[in-house]
């Protein structure tokens, strides 16, 4: 099958001239609520329960929205399982994933080697090539063949756990019955968003997943917030291992005066001793470039209070002077956190209106960081950005206003505002069905989950996710990746949705087997209107629009129709010169160069796939990496058109 190849604008407007299908609108899109006439399969509504009886949704849409909101999509059998148990019973099942047994993920996980190492760790298994390149110029001499070799190959293994990481991500999110926290995990990740691309920062990734979120996804913020700031991987990408106190401004060891000059002399020399055997103060006394407020402001605007929290310009330089001297203990050589009291700022500050006396040490940071995390802006911020990530892009003002409370009554106890949040009316209003658009991980993770896939131990799978415009751990800047529908939803992004479904439909994404598919046995003897009718309920529990039914009863789609002249069931192009069965020469030559990877060693394919991950643009398209499609026809065309419908792209 070809596949629709166009270069679109990054952000395009979703217009229904454009589209053709006015189920696509942002407004609207698989919206099948009350407002929204949908087509509904007899057979797809339960008896309401007394507990959920007062609610705007039905009861299956109940057990439906929660398991896309709550947990990346439901498996076969999820429903079912849901309704059994009951939604109330199931959320709070699974705010305590500590008692959620979970063996089979771990198990499945313990095979990336990587994600329990340190940055030092791993900084000492593979350094990075130009650290290499330094020892063996130092040795002295020419580089020869054989060392040029072990170049190479030190730059490749330099990048394979940060495939392991994102691999294990997604698998997770797959596989892991503790669903709600790897929800959590995702949201958490993209809120203290750390950049792998930069310098070094990648080393430090695999223990900031393992040992900095994950523990802390459903504790309290504020014991989230200092494991971030304390964690190599934020102190590096954004600097604050490097920040020291201004040049002429007292330090902790200057405020300690000794008592004569002999003493002072001995403590010179000793300070000079210990710089002279301690690499990481070397790295940091020629800089002496001062305070650096990179970590002040975002922890301030992004992390905590928020762009209008009420702080200015001033706070974030005392915050910054707060945090000097919190560094990594060997440097970019890696290791723990450390706090330097020789290049600490030891003045007194005020911050926020709050005095700090002058002489303190580490302890200030950790005041300051209570300060912000106990600050009522920092309460409305993260009550709304929970409330946008479970609700709605524009959560409503009373249920923000309720988790604000919530936060501050139990000190940012983030498990009971994730309560407040989703056992509210609001977020069991018909408005709030279907209304948030799936980010590319959430597309991927939920497709592979519905479908019933197996987890992939190769990185492929998320590389998808990568290519479909979301590199994990590829954000550059500190403030992560949109929790809004209007980033992800242009013209572009929804043709590559529409053949990623077409793809797994056709095998073509790892772990999907159709034949394998439970419904694939009930309905493969049964009329297109039945399979139809047992696709819809099983993907969108019975309820789609009237335009969704109809293309996958004809496998005709006006969309696709207007962008194609050939037979509208497949994405062809209508505006590159030469095409050869789907693709241009360039575009083959890289599907083949993708097959050829995805034979090698599945180690080769982790370092080639984190590799990409901090350099996107070195990866093959999502087109080319899938590769002409066979033809589909029957229910496998039924399947695939239905993995790309506007419903399924909603949650």
């Amino acid at each position: 099958m070809p596949i629709f190849r166009r270069s679109f604008p990054t952000v395009l407007a979703l217009d229904l001239a454009t589209l053709g299908l006015a189920t696509l609108s942002l407004a609207t899109l698989g919206c099948a609520t009350a407002a929204a006439p949908a087509f509904v399969v007899p057979g797809g509504s339960a008896s309401p329960t007394a507990q959920s009886a007062s609610r705007e949704q039905t009861v299956d849409q109940q057990v439906h929205h929660v398991l896309n909101r709550l947990a990346f999509g439901a498996r076969p059998g999820d429903v079912d399982a849901v309704r059994t148990l009951g939604v109330d019973a199931w959320i709070d099942r699974q705010l305590y994933p500590e008692r959620i047994p979970d063996a089979a993920t771990e198990q499945f996980v313990a095979r990336f080697a990587t994600l329990g190492k340190s940055g030092d760790e791993l900084l000492a298994d593979s350094p990075p090539p130009a650290a290499v390149l330094a020892q063996l110029q130092r040795r002295g001499g020419t580089i020869s063949a054989t060392d040029s070799a072990r170049l190479r190959e030190q730059g490749r293994q330099s990048y394979a756990f940060l495939g392991e990481l994102a691999s294990s991500r997604v698998a997770r999110a797959v596989m892991s019955e503790r669903q709600l926290n790897e929800v959590m995990v995702d949201f958490w990740e993209n809120h203290f968003n750390v950049f792998a691309g930069k310098d070094r920062t990648r080393y430090f990734l695999p223990e900031y997943d393992t040992q900095t979120i994950r523990p802390h996804a459903l504790g309290t913020f504020r014991e989230l917030l200092g494991a971030v700031a304390k964690s190599p991987a934020m102190l590096y990408y954004l600097d604050n291992w490097q920040s020291v106190a201004d040049s002429g401004r007292p330090t902790l060891r200057t405020t300690q005066r000794p008592a004569n000059a002999r003493q002072a002399a001995r403590r010179a020399a000793a300070v000079q001793q210990r710089i002279a055997q301690n690499p990481p103060l070397q790295q940091l006394a020629p800089r002496r470039r001062g305070v650096n407020e990179n970590y002040a402001r975002e922890l301030m605007e992004l992390h905590t209070l928020g762009v209008d929290g009420g702080y200015t310009q001033h706070d974030v330089i005392e915050v910054a002077r707060a945090l000097t001297g919190w560094t990594i203990a060997r440097g970019a050589q890696g290791g723990g956190f450390v706090f330097r009291g020789e290049v600490h700022d030891a003045s007194a500050k005020t911050i926020l209106g709050k005095s700090f006396a002058a002489n303190k040490g580490v302890e200030e940071g950790e005041a300051v960081l209570d300060v912000l995390a106990s600050h009522p802006s920092t309460a409305k911020f993260i009550a709304t950005k929970l409330a946008r990530r479970f609700v709605s892009d524009t959560p409503p003002a009373a249920l923000v206003e309720r988790a604000t409370a919530t936060f501050r009554r139990t000190n940012g106890d983030i498990r009971a505002v994730v309560r407040t949040i989703v056992t509210s009316p609001e977020f069991f209003a018909s408005t709030s069905y279907r209304a948030k658009v799936k980010s590319p991980f959430e597309l991927v993770t939920s497709t592979m989950r519905v479908m019933h896939a197996q987890p992939d131990a190769t990185p492929r799978t998320s590389q998808m996710v990568s290519r479909l415009g979301q590199p994990i751990f590829g954000h550059q800047a500190p403030n992560g990746y949109p929790e809004t529908g209007d980033a992800w939803m242009n013209t572009g992004a929804i043709l590559n949705r529409i053949n990623f479904g077409l793809a797994a439909a056709s095998g073509r994404v790892p772990g999907i087997r159709l034949p394998a598919w439970p419904l694939t046995a009930q309905l493969a003897n049964t009329s297109r209107e039945s399979q139809v009718d047992g696709v819809i309920k099983e993907l969108f529990g019975g309820a789609v629009s009237s335009d969704t039914r109809q293309v996958l009863l004809t496998g005709t789609n006006p969309f696709l129709q207007q962008h194609s002249s050939a037979n509208d069931s497949l994405l062809t192009a209508d505006d590159d010169a030469t095409m050869t069965g789907g693709m241009v020469g360039e575009d083959r030559r890289q599907a083949a160069s993708e097959r050829r990877a995805s034979r090698q060693p599945v180690a080769q394919q982790q370092q080639a796939a984190g590799r990409e991950s901090v350099t996107p643009t070195r990866g093959a398209s999502l087109t080319q990496t899938i590769g002409s499609l066979p033809p589909l026809t029957g229910f496998a065309q039924i399947v695939g058109l239905a993995l790309g419908a506007p419903e399924f792209q909603r949650r």
